[in-house]
């Protein structure tokens, strides 16, 4: 029994190992039907370039049987050589090269040209899936290994499209066209072939197949590199103000080893492939060599068919020997590819139901029903959470970190659906309301500030009319600017609200840049206002003052807003503590204050 158990369980260690290849070998060869499918966009291209290829190669081939008759014509003896027909072949030959080489430059033109067309493509794909995906897929991923997918992986797909294919397609006319004409000068002597190239055949796929994973592993070591930096480069401040330049270049010798690693192992091993075809291929061209003088001596071949028969063997084999060169390069882009094709694979965000909605002119009537939601399903972050909130209040939600405060609001603007219970707006379950029309419903002030570079004024006016093509009138975005108490400021910079933002141009501080998003959110034309920790950056007195500012400007539309300062809400009509998930109370400050509950904690933990 126990030797019977031992039998199965590597029986089916053997047929798990075999599962996983063939799904590895579905996968190639799906990412090479799908590379397929965008270079038959182009499929009048692709037409011109094979027949590019197939008069470029063919044109070639004619010289090798060109050479074989000039030999022939150099008789032995003193004045036996006819010159003229010497010259006769050699015209020819030249001819037949030079188109071969025009023919040559047009076809590396037209795939330069398709791999352009292809990579455009490929890429506008892969930014409007990103823009399609659900808000969760990029709190998951890193953002640098997203770049890694459209930047660095295109640019691989691109190089292997442009260069690679042009090489396979001349290698597979090249090699069928070499084989038939040395078939027609001597059949005896291609059986040299039916050794070597077994040889070279089992070399190849034993290699690629050795090599495959190690490109997969290098891509992926690439897109985690990648992620760090652009983790280290945007916190670079907190890496300063904390004195982790030493462990972070630590961290990042780390990661750059086992990067630098992955790449060293993948061309290492892919760049075995070249030689060993190599010398496959000059172990043929010297047993010809052998077998050719044998034929002669017996006068089965002339000397121009021996010399046309090396020549057409280096034509047989030489791109052979190229096409294994590329092998590490084919493999590199196949494994880009896969990535692509992953991020592209990931599930979009849900179609609306077919009987929803749209929100036109909300209220803001807001209800929440027993919700129930966690980001997975091993932890539940909301248990029952219930609250009514009428047209026209401000709400303020606050509780300790980790409370369910921000996913709250994730759940209004549904970036995330809901497990159980329900969300209305105004009588409607959000369920049943179009999700664009739901979150232009809100205007939202995030704590982590996000403007472009461009104009303060295309900055401020952005998303309000429903494109930059539309321009908003200037009195209407000073007006947003100085209630929010930064139209001084930008009237004081050089070019005023034409002032261009950028990363290392205009110097304008954090707490400037969030003043700039919530003037941005004034002139949004929504009956909802999201402010998740939207003044954390602003001082007091400025806060106070747009306090004042978004109670006249939100006169009659629903405010939440989450903060941990306390003294930023306690003029709000409705606060909800919210611990654990659930709303443990709720009521005016006042009311809160005189209750011996979180809040009052919360409020003395601040103030004492």
């Amino acid at each position: 029994m126990k030797w019977g158990g031992k039998g199965k369980q590597e029986e089916k260690g053997k047929q798990e190992k075999k599962d996983k290849q063939e799904k590895k070998e579905r996968g190639k060869k799906g990412t090479l039907l799908r590379l397929g499918g965008y270079l038959m966009h182009y499929k009048w291209y692709l037409a011109a370039a094979l027949l590019l290829t197939v008069g470029s190669n063919l044109f070639a081939l004619i010289g090798p049987m060109l050479s074989g008759y000039a030999v022939d014509a150099i008789e032995p003896g003193p004045g036996r050589v006819i010159f003229s027909r010497v010259f006769y072949y050699a015209a020819w030959m030249a001819v037949f090269y030079v188109v071969s080489s025009v023919f040559s430059y047009l076809l590396q033109v037209l795939m330069i040209t398709i791999s352009r067309k292809v990579v455009y493509r490929m890429r506008r794909d892969v930014f409007e899936k990103l823009l399609s995906l659900p808000v969760g897929y990029f709190d998951v991923h890193q953002s640098g290994d997203i770049i890694s997918r459209i930047s660095y992986d295109i640019d691989t797909v691109n190089a292997s499209l442009s260069d690679d294919v042009v090489q396979l397609l001349t290698t597979v006319i090249t090699v069928s066209g070499a084989f038939v004409m040395m078939v027609l000068i001597s059949p005896r002597l291609v059986l040299v072939f039916a050794f070597t190239m077994p040889l070279s055949i089992c070399i190849t796929r034993y290699l690629t197949g050795k090599t495959r994973p190690l490109f997969r592993e290098r891509s992926a070591k690439l897109g985690e590199l990648n992620g760090f930096v652009e983790e280290m480069v945007s916190g670079q401040k907190t890496l300063r103000a904390y004195c982790q330049e030493d462990h972070t270049i630590d961290r990042f010798e780390e990661k750059n080893e086992k990067a630098m690693k992955a790449y060293y192992r993948a061309e290492y091993y892919g760049s075995i492939v070249g030689p060993m075809v190599n010398f496959v291929n000059n172990l043929s061209l010297s047993l010809i060599s052998v077998f050719g003088a044998v034929l002669y001596l017996f006068g089965s071949m002339s000397i121009g068919n021996i010399s046309s028969f090396v020549l057409y063997s280096r034509k047989f084999s030489g791109p052979i020997n190229e096409a294994a060169n590329i092998i590490s390069d084919l493999q590199s882009s196949i494994a880009a590819a896969e990535r692509i094709f992953r991020l592209l694979d990931e599930p979009e965000e849900p179609v609306d139901a077919p009987d929803s909605m749209e929100l036109k002119q909300a209220e803001g009537d807001v209800e929440l029903s027993h919700v129930k939601f966690g980001y997975n399903s091993v932890k539940t972050i909301i248990h029952d959470l219930s609250f009514h909130v009428k047209p026209g209040k401000m709400i303020a939600v606050v509780g300790p970190t980790g409370a369910g405060k921000t996913t709250l609001i994730n759940l209004l603007m549904r970036f995330y659906d809901i497990q159980d219970g329900s969300i209305c707006v105004d009588g409607m379950n959000v369920s049943r309301i179009t999700r664009e029309s739901l979150r232009k419903s809100y205007a939202m002030v995030l704590q982590d500030t996000w403007l472009f570079q461009g104009s303060i004024y295309e900055n401020l006016a952005y998303g309000s009319l429903g494109g930059m093509e539309q321009k908003m009138e200037v009195e209407r975005v000073r007006e947003a600017a100085e209630a929010a108490g930064i139209d001084g400021f930008i009237r004081r910079l050089p070019q005023g609200y034409d002032t261009i933002l950028t990363d290392e141009g205009t110097n304008i501080s954090k707490g400037q840049k969030q003043l700039l998003t919530i003037a941005r959110a004034m002139l949004l034309p929504a009956r909802m206002l999201i402010l998740d920790e939207a003044t954390s950056n602003v001082d007091t007195r400025t806060e106070m003052k747009i306090q004042e500012a978004m109670r006249k400007l939100m006169e009659g539309k629903t405010c939440f807003i989450i903060a941990h300062r306390l003294s930023t809400i306690q003029n709000a009509d409705i606060i909800l503590v919210v611990n654990d998930g659930d709303v443990v109370q709720q009521g005016t400050h006042e009311e809160l204050i005189r209750q011996d509950g979180l809040y009052r904690q919360m409020y003395l933990a601040q103030f004492e």
